[in-house]
């Protein structure tokens, strides 16, 4: 059932950079939720894997010197969403790990593979955005760091380069989310185990004469890669929350994304979840940083 030619198994993030190196296209596994799949469709044939699993370094979730919070990408998602920092720090995410198809999935599968498989409709990923997350990717040669923001460039396409780096760590700043309230909402045609159709998470923190401080709001599957609004974010900081605010970002989102149609939905209908998603998520993550919604 499964064409695997060779294994092997890191202990160390040296250890698996060395063997990436040794063995080009070789593929690196954690969870493996989704290569076993492709192994099973024989998407992926003569299969040289590369575990990571037992990689100490890619484990876990600790506050820095600084109060930034650094997630090892090799978490799974039940993890997250059940560890007392992530749901003091990043209830939004924490939240959005619980939506990441069914219990046993969220049991193996990784934040760091939700990341760097590239699908637009990763639960993980809006969240990551909407909190200005940054990525380090490591490889023999040194470590670099990218914006979450950045990290997509196509549909299953990142800038990893994916025969020479690995994920390393998830950076969530401080200032990025004391003070804050987030919501995460994603839209499925089922209840649970559903492929997003849609997910909107919004972030903010508000100043204390009552207007938005800071907001970010960022989409999946509204576009040919996850992305935020920036001009959305500019037009909601400085401004009092209002009902009127809230219509007006609803049209504003909209014109930032270019969403399709396919099989999963028509271009109609998420037009019409960018929209209302968009203003729910906006008004959660206000009323969750302590602001109200004005008339």
């Amino acid at each position: 059932m499964y064409d695997i030619l060779e294994t092997f198994r890191a202990n160390s993030v040296q250890e698996a950079l060395t063997l990436l190196q040794a063995h080009p296209g070789a593929v690196v596994v954690c969870g493996g939720t989704d290569v076993m799949i492709h192994m099973k469709e024989r998407k992926l044939r003569q299969a040289t894997l590369i575990s990571i699993m037992e990689v100490p370094e890619l484990q876990g979730i600790r506050l820095d010197g600084n109060g930034d919070l650094l997630i090892g990408p090799g978490t799974c998602f039940d993890a997250i969403y059940t560890d007392p920092l992530a749901r003091r720090c990043v209830p939004m995410l924490a939240d959005a790990c619980n939506q990441v198809g069914s219990p046993q999935i969220r049991h193996v599968a990784t934040i760091g593979g939700n990341l760097c498989n590239g699908a637009v409709s990763a639960d993980s990923v809006p969240s990551l955005l909407a909190l200005d997350a940054e990525l380090t990717l490591t490889s023999l040669q040194g470590e670099r760091v990218v914006r979450a923001v950045d990290f997509h460039t196509g549909p299953g396409q990142t800038v990893l380069q994916k025969d020479r780096e690995l994920l390393t760590c998830i950076r969530i700043r401080r200032a990025a989310y004391e003070n804050h309230g987030g919501k995460y909402i994603k839209f499925g045609q089922r209840n649970a185990m559903e492929i997003s159709t849609l997910g909107c998470a919004g972030n903010c923190a508000m100043a204390p004469d009552g207007t938005i401080a800071d907001f970010a709001i960022a989409f999946g599957v509204a576009a040919p890669r996850p992305i935020r609004c920036p001009a959305s974010e500019r037009m909601m900081i400085g401004s009092r929350p209002t009902h009127a605010l809230l219509k007006k970002l609803r049209r504003q989102a909209l014109s930032e994304t270019t969403p399709r149609d396919s099989w999963r939905a028509s271009l109609e209908l998420r037009q019409q979840l960018i929209c209302e998603l968009a203003e729910r998520a906006a008004r959660s993550a206000i009323e969750q940083a302590g602001g109200t919604i004005d008339d």
